[in-house]
């Protein structure tokens, strides 16, 4: 009897622990993946740039250049605005709470080192929600597609063709990019090499959300973001005297693209 017992325990035990199994594969996988880890928002596909300065007509090379461009702008921004969610969520628990656990502290430390907000500058989890909610954010394409434009000549430039370099980002690494030929005597800075289109945008879209100097367009876009009339590259553009040292000039050139090219 004990005998036949254990044989019956022993074939409950084998069926029991798959069936246990796969329960638990079906629970984790009806959870949702934003709820288990913060998804990344970076760009994964791999774009080499075409030879713009090949195609003769004008119109023609703007369109193919606007039409590579701008939907891994959006896909960006897409990303970006998802990412904002999850900061959002993280700020209801701490307005409600005033802690943060979980998946959300686990999201909050990710958002904290790739946005740059540090525990030595922002020790308190309060401060740096808010200093995030001005960085995880969307940036209008219209502003992102005349940068781009301008900076690489619409795609033709030296350093976007040797080095899918579309934005002059600069790097200050010797070997780290292209010198630029007319680069003063004692300067250090090179124009930064990318691999492909994505890395150069995944660049500025981290330059312009980060960097102190952008701190004021980013308080341009916290007031303007829930108004979608004025959430446009034509109003942003204001606050970018500092992206090139021709200033008020450069606001000019980069609406007159915007304008010019229905860009929005």
């Amino acid at each position: 009897m004990n005998k036949n017992l254990s044989q019956w325990l022993m074939g409950f035990l084998l069926i029991a622990f798959p069936l246990a199994t796969l329960v638990l594969v079906v629970i984790l996988m009806s959870t949702p993946l934003q709820q288990v880890f913060m998804d990344e928002d970076e760009l994964t596909s791999s774009t080499l740039l075409p030879d713009f300065a090949a195609i003769d007509q004008t119109p023609e090379r703007k369109e193919q250049f606007l039409n590579m461009l701008r939907p891994l702008v959006d896909e960006k921004n897409a990303k970006l605005l998802k990412s904002r969610e999850r900061l959002l969520k993280i700020k209801a628990e701490w307005d409600t709470s005033q802690s943060i656990t979980g998946v959300n502290k686990r999201n909050l430390e990710k958002l904290r080192e790739k946005f740059h907000v540090t525990y030595e500058t922002y020790p308190e989890d309060a401060k740096a929600i808010d200093i995030l909610l001005l960085r995880v954010d969307a940036i209008p394409p219209a502003m992102v597609l005349a940068q781009a434009a301008v900076e690489s000549g619409w795609g033709t430039s030296r350093f976007a063709e040797e080095a899918h370099n579309l934005f002059g980002h600069w790097c200050y690494k010797e070997g780290c990019g292209i010198v630029p030929s007319k680069r003063p005597k004692g300067a250090k800075h090179e124009v930064k090499k990318f691999n492909n289109v994505e890395e150069s945008l995944t660049a500025y879209f981290n330059n312009i959300n980060t960097h102190n100097a952008y701190r004021p367009w980013r308080q341009l876009r916290a007031t303007l973001r829930d108004t979608p009339e004025q959430f446009t590259g034509h109003a942003l553009v204001a606050e970018l005297g500092k992206y090139s040292g021709r200033g008020s000039a450069y606001i000019h050139e980069l609406r007159t693209v915007i304008n010019g090219n229905n860009l929005e």
